[in-house]
C-alpha cells in the first residue's frame, strides 16, 4: 500500500512538473495616454462646466477643455528568431480606456453618484513583423490602426481604421479586412435589428465587412503619397425580423501627402488630404473619420446609394526658431445620406434625423518656448456647422495655456504637460438661440468661458 501511494505520489509530481507553461519571454512594456484635471466656467449656472465645442463637431475646434480619461497600455514583445538585421517579432497588445460620461470618475466619487463610469477595451491583438525576415507582417484582433492626427483637436482625419478584423502587408502595402458591428440595439443601425422568433424579440447584429487596401509611395525630400480604397457591404437581415432591410454597399478613394521639410528645429511638416466615400461608406461626424459609421437617412427603399462624403484636410507644424513653433490646420466637410431630402428624413429605427451637413474648422496652435521647462502655447479656432437647410451656427474659441514641460525639451510633442487653461469662446445668435453646444444647452448665453488645470500625457 505504502509503495502505490509512493509511486501515485511520484508519477503526480512528473506530470505537474512537465505539464507546466515555461514563460520564456521577458520583454513586457507598459504605456498610458490621457487627460485629466479640474475646471469650471466663471460664468456658467453654478460655475458648472461643459463642453465649448459646436454639437456635432466634437473635439473639432480644440480639446483644451475635455473631460478625463485614462488608456492603460500593457504589451508583451517577443523576438524569437534574428536573421541579420530584420527579426521576426511578436506583440500581443491591449489598451483598457476609462471615462465618465459626467464630470470626474477620480477622487472622492463613485461611478453610481457620477452617472456611469465606462470601462472600454478598444484594442487586444497580435501583431507578427518581419516574419522570419521577410517584409511581410500580418495582424488579427481589434486595434487603434490609425496614423497621422490632428493632435490639436485628436482627429485622426484620414486612415482611422480602428475596429476588428485581421491584415497583412507587404512592404508599403497594407490589405486590411474589418468587420465593425455593434450590440448597441437601440441606437446604432443599420448594423443592427430585431428577430422575433415564437413571440419573443431579441436583438441581433446586421454584420458588415470593409476590405481597404493602402499603398505608400516614398518620393523625393522624404516626402510620402498614401493612396486608400475600400469596399463596404452589408448584406440583407433574416426575414424572420421585425422590419427587413436590404443589402447595401459602398465606397471610398483617397489620397494624403506628407512632406517634412528643414527649419531651425527639426520636425516641420505639411500633410494634405482628400477621402471621398460613396454610399454605406460615407461615415464620419461628430469628430469621428470612421467611413463605416454611415451618416445620414436612407432612401425609400431603406438603402444608400446615393449617400456621399467629402473630406479635405490641411495640417502643418512649423518650427520656425528655437524660441517660437506654429502648428495649424484646416477641415471641411461636405456629407449627405441616401434620402433625396436637404433636410431632415426619417431614419430606419423611425427617428427624424439631418440627412445632410457642412462643416468647416480652422485652427492654430503656438508654442513660445520661455524656457525648456516653461511654454506659453495659445490656441484659436473658428467653427461653422451647418445641419441640412438650417442656417450656420458659429464659433470662435481662444485659449491661452502656461504650461509646465517636466522633460525640459523645446518640443511640441514633449510630455507630459501641467497646463493652466484659460478659455474663451464665442458663439452667433443662432448657435446661441440653438444650443449648439453641451455649454449652451445650459446657458445659453453668447460668450462662454473655462478656467482650469489639466494634464496631458503619453508615456511608452
Amino acid at each position: 500500500m505504502k509503495t502505490s501511494l509512493l509511486l501515485l505520489l511520484i508519477l503526480t509530481t512528473s506530470i505537474c512538473t512537465y505539464s507546466q507553461v515555461v514563460i520564456t519571454n521577458t520583454n513586457f512594456s507598459l504605456g498610458t495616454t490621457g487627460r485629466m484635471g479640474v475646471g469650471l466656467s466663471p460664468n456658467g449656472e453654478g460655475n458648472m462646466w461643459k463642453p465649448l465645442n459646436l454639437s456635432g463637431q466634437g473635439s473639432l475646434g480644440g480639446r483644451m477643455e475635455q473631460t478625463d480619461y485614462v488608456d492603460i497600455l500593457p504589451a508583451v514583445h517577443f523576438t524569437p528568431k534574428l536573421i541579420g538585421k530584420d527579426s521576426t517579432n511578436v506583440t500581443f497588445q491591449m489598451r483598457l480606456g476609462m471615462y465618465a460620461a459626467n464630470g470626474q470618475f477620480v477622487g472622492n466619487v463613485s461611478s453610481r453618484s457620477n452617472g456611469g463610469l465606462t470601462f472600454i477595451l478598444p484594442e487586444a491583438f497580435v501583431e507578427a513583423r518581419n516574419i522570419m525576415g521577410s517584409r511581410w507582417s500580418a495582424w488579427v484582433g481589434s486595434r487603434f490602426r490609425r496614423y497621422d492626427d490632428i493632435h490639436i483637436s485628436d482627429y485622426f482625419y484620414f486612415d482611422d481604421h480602428s475596429a476588428q478584423g485581421f491584415g497583412v502587408s507587404f512592404k508599403n502595402t497594407e490589405l486590411t479586412m474589418l468587420m465593425p458591428a455593434s450590440a448597441d440595439s437601440t441606437n446604432v443601425y443599420p448594423y443592427n435589428y430585431e428577430v422575433t422568433v415564437a413571440g419573443a424579440t431579441n436583438p441581433a447584429i446586421r454584420q458588415r465587412m470593409v476590405w481597404i487596401g493602402e499603398h505608400s509611395i516614398n518620393l523625393k525630400n522624404n516626402s510620402v503619397l498614401k493612396l486608400l480604397g475600400e469596399f463596404h457591404y452589408v448584406s440583407a437581415n433574416s426575414k424572420s425580423a421585425s422590419k427587413v432591410y436590404p443589402a447595401d454597399n459602398g465606397w471610398v478613394i483617397g489620397a494624403k501627402y506628407n512632406n517634412s521639410f528643414k527649419t531651425k528645429l527639426t520636425g516641420s511638416f505639411n500633410q494634405f488630404s482628400v477621402r471621398y466615400g460613396a454610399g454605406i461608406a460615407n461615415g464620419g461626424d461628430n469628430g469621428n473619420t470612421f467611413t463605416w459609421a454611415t451618416y445620414g437617412a436612407p432612401d425609400t427603399e431603406g438603402k444608400y446609394t446615393n449617400a456621399y462624403s467629402f473630406t479635405t484636410v490641411e495640417h502643418f507644424l512649423l518650427n520656425l526658431t528655437p524660441k517660437f513653433s506654429l502648428n495649424g490646420y484646416g477641415v471641411f466637410t461636405k456629407s449627405k445620406g441616401g434620402s433625396s431630402s436637404t433636410n431632415t428624413d426619417e431614419y430606419l429605427n423611425g427617428n427624424q434625423l439631418y440627412n445632410q451637413k457642412t462643416d468647416f474648422v480652422v485652427g492654430f496652435r503656438s508654442f513660445f518656448y520661455v524656457t525648456k521647462w516653461l511654454h506659453l502655447i495659445e490656441e484659436v479656432h473658428y467653427a461653422v456647422r451647418k445641419d441640412g437647410d438650417n442656417p450656420e451656427a458659429k464659433m470662435w474659441k481662444f485659449s491661452f495655456a502656461p504650461t509646465i514641460v517636466p522633460l525640459g525639451k523645446k518640443d511640441p510633442w514633449s510630455r507630459p504637460h501641467i497646463r493652466l487653461v484659460c478659455t474663451l469662446a464665442h458663439y452667433n445668435d443662432y448657435a446661441r438661440d440653438h444650443n449648439y453646444s453641451p455649454y449652451l444647452q445650459v446657458n445659453q448665453k453668447s460668450w462662454g468661458t473655462y478656467v482650469g488645470v489639466k494634464t496631458e500625457w503619453w508615456l511608452f
